[in-house]
């Protein structure tokens, strides 16, 4: 006996549903600008600095009293450098090993960017310079220096961030990833229940009223399938809006066809079956009939389709996405595959805003396909068999 399928597939499943419900409280993940756009994942080139703060504060009543921090800098200048905090009277110093600047001499609130050309002419620099470079020129001893009273911090933020990096905005990757699985899973299934449920009930009524009822249901079903799908979904995207919900609703309608397809066909092998023909001599209603009998026999083969839907939601989500006409406020991965292409990563070699997103979508899919087979297998002993060969059957075709 064959070890039976879908069991770990059933398991990323979980996994992935655990991470898009408790990831971002459990690891502490936040929305906004995190550090510098394409900074690299912390595990990468150890030569480029994370993050360092400095945080220098006095409790000097009067008088000129000096209160300093220092720092050792062994790395390249970072891409940003800030400074932030209050000074109550007195001056705020930074000093480099060749030199040193006065950040502030004005008493109150101190909220200094390096990259502003206001504090680039302040430290008699030209508004062109990068400014990161020229407060840390070299490795060596830094000091960030209160002389009076109080308090200031120092943030310089290199190339790394997280565990996955950040996009062109500076976002955390992972915070993006992990909440791109929401809407995946989101869209795929709530679409995918919806369209199954719709093609359920009109296959159903297809099948069993039969004459003009169900010559209409077809022929709208053979206009619907014979319509491009993707030019569809594009303008009515663009009509309707870029909601999560408009997203669903347009995917439902272009995707019950083939399941009222296959309910109408096992409907009509069911129509005319002595044991049906028995329940109306009985006197049993038609709704009985469908919803007590009917509707029983499908559902096997319906949930195999319900699984089965879901990944060409999740690619037609993701396709949508990745043309642009989502909303731009849902971290979908197809938005993040849309942004990085927009924004150079491909050419900037940022390939953590490109790999996640994609295998997450191609993961994702195949878990859900191998579960639809399984579910499938089991709804048609048929297939079973056919997947599970016999001995002989393996001997012969060995031979």
């Amino acid at each position: 006996m064959s070890k039976p399928r879908g069991g770990f597939s059933a398991a990323v499943l979980s996994l992935l549903a655990l991470l898009a419900i408790f990831g971002p409280n459990v690891f502490g993940l936040k929305d906004g600008e995190m550090a510098p756009p394409y900074s690299k994942p912390s595990w990468m080139d150890k030569s480029i600095v994370s993050a360092e703060t400095l945080t220098v504060k006095s409790d000097a009543s009067r008088g000129d009293v000096s209160y300093s921090e220092n720092i050792r800098w062994n790395y390249a200048p970072p891409k940003r450098v800030s400074f932030t905090g209050r000074l109550d009277f007195g001056r705020i110093e930074w000093v480099t090993p060749n030199r040193a600047f006065v950040l502030s001499d004005k008493p109150g609130e101190i909220d200094l960017d390096a990259r502003d050309i206001p504090f680039k002419r302040a430290m008699g620099a030209d508004p062109f310079d990068d400014m990161a470079s020229v407060l840390f020129p070299v490795s060596g001893d830094y000091s960030l220096r209160v002389v009076g009273q109080g308090e200031i911090s120092m943030r310089a933020e290199g190339g790394r961030w997280g565990l996955l990096g950040t996009d062109h905005r500076g976002r955390d990757t992972a915070t993006l990833f992990v909440r791109g699985i929401r809407v995946s899973l989101m869209v795929g299934i709530a679409a995918t229940f919806i369209a199954a449920v719709l093609g359920m009930s009109l296959g159903l009524i297809s099948g069993y009223a039969g004459g003009i009822v169900d010559s209409l249901i077809m022929r709208i079903v053979d206009v619907l399938m014979s319509i491009p799908t993707l030019p569809i979904l594009m303008v009515l995207s663009s009509v309707w809006g870029k909601g999560l919900w408009n997203l669903i609703a347009v995917l439902s309608i272009f995707s019950w066809m083939g399941t009222a397809r296959t309910v109408r066909a096992i409907t009509l092998s069911l129509r005319d079956a002595p044991w049906v023909e028995g329940l109306r001599a009985l006197g049993a209603k038609r709704n009985y009939i469908v919803f007590r009998h009917l509707l029983p026999e499908t559902l096997p083969l319906l949930l195999a389709n319900i699984a089965l839907g879901v990944p060409g939601a999740i690619l037609a989500e993701a396709g949508i996405s990745f043309l642009g006409l989502s909303d731009p406020r849902l971290p979908s991965w197809g938005r993040m595959l849309h942004e990085a292409h927009a924004y150079g990563a491909f050419t900037t070699g940022a390939w953590w805003t490109i790999l996640p997103p994609g295998l997450g979508i191609a993961v994702i899919c195949l878990v859900f396909m191998d579960i639809g087979r399984k579910l499938e297998e089991r709804a048609d002993p048929r297939l079973a068999a056919a997947a599970r060969p016999d001995a002989e059957s393996v001997k012969e075709a060995l031979e």
